[in-house]
């Protein structure tokens, strides 16, 4: 698995360790959770875009 990069829709994960980014359908395909590096802590990575909102 190499790195990818964020889709609009899908969700994307990150390993903690390696940094390595596996996108939730990849991770769905295997029979663990877990990164290529064998750490098992993967966080979910945010949006690009960042919401404001207007201030009252």
């Amino acid at each position: 698995m190499s790195e990818k990069t964020a889709s609009i829709s899908g969700v994307v994960y990150e390993c903690v360790r390696c940094g390595t980014r596996v996108s939730a359908e990849e991770l769905a395909k295997l029979p663990e959770i877990k990164c290529i590096c064998g750490y098992r802590v993967l966080k979910k990575t945010r949006p690009p875009v960042v919401k404001q909102l207007k201030a009252v």
